[in-house]
């Protein structure tokens, strides 16, 4: 057989080998996941899993997966929310502190005044002002709480996305590109003789710098092991 022949036959085996594992990305991640389970190799499952668990296993089987499917990458317009919120509450202290300095300022005119009557009136303003700052801090800690969330999904979610990539990307907030998810069901059978269900939570990123016009293909990842009751 000549060295020509041994070429081909060489590719054609490597796309059958490249083919089985993409066809079935799930057996083929879990089961380096357990294998390195097996072995202890912790190094090896933080590549893998984002939150690695673990398992005293005997053996575990896939039950069934999840059809594919595939979502806009959003981490932009998550950062543009973020941003956003984070303006709304800087501009909200300005506000609120004025609520605070004229409720302050009449509290301390109605502590200065002579007569019942000033007092009286003093306090109606005081009521007013009262709750005009109460609304308006109940506001501003509603700004302040949303930009929290929204500023923790952008990083969770930019975590994930270099975890997928492999890498460390600064810009990845301005790439775009498709996020590809897949639920699959396993069953887990443990040293001490029992056993449970889980579903696994996978994820593939498959993204683009327009920038710099170059692709970044991710590979899959576990988020989560999450046992049914």
């Amino acid at each position: 057989m000549n060295r020509k022949v041994l070429s081909i036959l060489g590719i054609v085996l490597l796309i059958a080998v490249v083919s089985s594992c993409s066809s079935n990305p799930a057996q083929t991640l879990l089961d380096r996941y357990f294998n390195s389970l097996s072995m202890n190799d912790n190094m090896t499952l933080r590549t893998m899993a984002i939150s690695p668990a673990t398992f005293d296993f005997a053996s575990w089987e896939i039950l069934g997966q999840s059809e594919e499917v595939v979502q806009p990458f959003g981490l932009k317009e998550m950062d543009d929310k973020a941003k956003e919120l984070k303006k709304n509450q800087d501009d909200s202290i300005g506000v609120t502190l004025v609520a605070r300095d004229e409720l302050d300022n009449a509290v301390f005119e109605r502590n200065n005044a002579r007569s019942r009557t000033a007092r009286a009136t003093a306090q109606k303003k005081v009521d007013e002002l009262q709750e005009a700052y109460d609304v308006q801090r109940e506001a501003h800690d509603e700004l302040v709480k949303e930009y929290n969330v929204a500023r923790e999904a952008a990083s969770k979610e930019e975590e994930i996305a270099n975890f997928s990539l492999g890498g460390d990307y600064p810009m990845i907030r301005e790439f775009m590109g498709e996020v590809f998810f897949r639920e699959v069901t396993i069953k887990i059978d443990m040293k001490d003789g029992t056993s449970g269900n889980y579903t696994v939570f996978l994820r593939r990123y498959v993204l683009d710098d327009e920038a710099q016009s170059m692709p970044h293909r991710g590979r899959w990842i576990i988020l989560r092991f999450e046992k049914q009751t």
